[in-house]
């Protein structure tokens, strides 16, 4: 069975998607879609496993007596937003959206295990088709499934994601052989101070100046600590006082992100911001408590496992609409934690521009996470395709 002839009728996976878009549901709390997700599988004859992580599926399909093994990665949860679109399939929870395309990357994975669970291509060993709850807000779903014994019970000889992107065509693929994503860290510095009437400010020890001056010089530590050569990020996005304009606060404090595309370059910021914290904390007669909390490493795909996955992309969409060589950008994905323990590729796909929605929906921004955005389902088969022909590749050529 051709594999785009095998998607030529997309409805029921576009009918599937939108139903998930309609119903919402934050991290760990995906108990209707990851019911669906399992109920699915069954039907379709895959071995299936609930509850991995509290509310993640994973459906085995094998085939042959081969010990040779890949796993497929999609993702289940929504974001807690308020939807601001008025199409049929908008959220029917008030503060909860699939604004980042989960609903469409569980989709195409779907899509993918209906596909070979039907088709009768050959190749020989076991795909586990691992969807995870919990990619957002820092709640790392991917390490709650790793910790839960993901890689012992489904062993995977290689894992592999793609995420919908804003890409310069429909449907084209991009990825690259190192880095290709950041980081996730934040990080507060509570300053200690003595607080006092604003009108005598000799009487207490002020912790709002000590927080604006360390503001001010963390918004410049990057140059000053990380080479030239690299890339990363420090920003400050949260300053907080006294809650009265008349008072002197005990407590200030400041709070932001880092984003790196290394470890050691995390560390190395890390050590100067507790540093420059204590410093100027005691500049100013306070006392400071600095939090720092990873979120996430950066992603880093391998190269083999790369290379191997952009020519499965070629092979779906042409050379022209792959790149190879994508310039890492600083947004950060939990998919990191399988790539510390298993060789793997992650990737993206064009979403496009929010064109997809004209006739249908008027026009409005589709940039993820922006509460006008909806999944762009063009690209479903593709996806799908992507996912299937890495199985029969990598268990038939090996």
């Amino acid at each position: 069975m051709n594999i785009v002839e095998s998607f030529a009728d997309i409805s029921r996976f576009v009918a599937l998607r939108r139903d998930i878009h309609a119903h919402p549901e934050l991290g760990f709390e995906e108990h209707r879609t990851a019911a669906l997700v399992a109920q699915l599988l069954s039907e379709w004859g895959l071995e299936v496993h609930t509850g991995v992580a509290g509310t993640g599926v994973v459906g085995v399909l094998k085939r042959g007596h081969s010990t040779r093994s890949i796993g497929l990665r999609a993702d289940l949860d929504a974001l807690p937003l308020q939807e601001e679109n008025h199409f049929a399939h908008r959220s029917l929870s008030d503060g909860r959206m699939h604004a980042c395309g989960h609903d469409g990357h569980t989709t195409m994975l779907l899509a993918a295990a209906w596909h070979l669970s039907q088709a009768k291509t050959e190749w020989d060993g076991c795909v586990n088709f691992i969807f995870q709850p919990a990619e957002e807000m820092g709640k790392a779903g991917a390490l709650k499934m790793i910790q839960d014994g993901l890689f012992e019970r489904f062993p995977c000889d290689a894992v592999f994601a793609l995420h919908n992107f804003y890409l310069d065509g429909v449907a084209h693929f991009a990825t690259n052989h190192g880095a290709l994503m950041a980081s996730s860290n934040t990080w507060r510095v509570d300053i200690h101070g003595q607080g006092t009437h604003a009108s005598l400010p000799h009487t207490g020890i002020d912790p709002v100046a000590a927080t604006i001056n360390l503001a001010q010089q963390l918004q410049s530590l990057v140059p000053r600590v990380v080479s030239s050569t690299e890339r990363a990020l420090l920003a400050v996005t949260q300053i907080q006082g006294s809650g009265a304009p008349n008072v002197i606060p005990d407590v200030a404090w400041v709070g932001g992100t880092v984003r790196t595309f290394s470890e050691n370059v995390l560390d190395n910021i890390e050590k100067a911001m507790r540093q420059l914290a204590l410093g100027v904390a005691q500049a100013h007669g306070c006392r400071a408590e600095v939090s720092f909390k990873r979120a996430s490493p950066p992603v880093v795909n391998h190269e083999k496992e790369t290379r191997f996955a952009a020519q499965v992309m070629r092979e779906i969409v042409g050379d022209e609409a792959v790149n190879e060589h994508y310039i890492p950008i600083m947004s950060a994905e939990d998919f990191a934690h399988m790539l510390k323990v298993r060789p793997g590729c992650y990737a993206f796909i064009g979403n496009g521009n929010g064109e997809h929605r004209l006739a249908e929906h008027g026009a409005g921004p589709c940039i993820i996470h922006n509460t006008s955005y909806d999944f762009n389902d063009e690209i479903i088969p593709v996806g799908a395709s992507y996912f299937v022909r890495l199985v029969e590749r990598w268990l038939t050529s090996r």
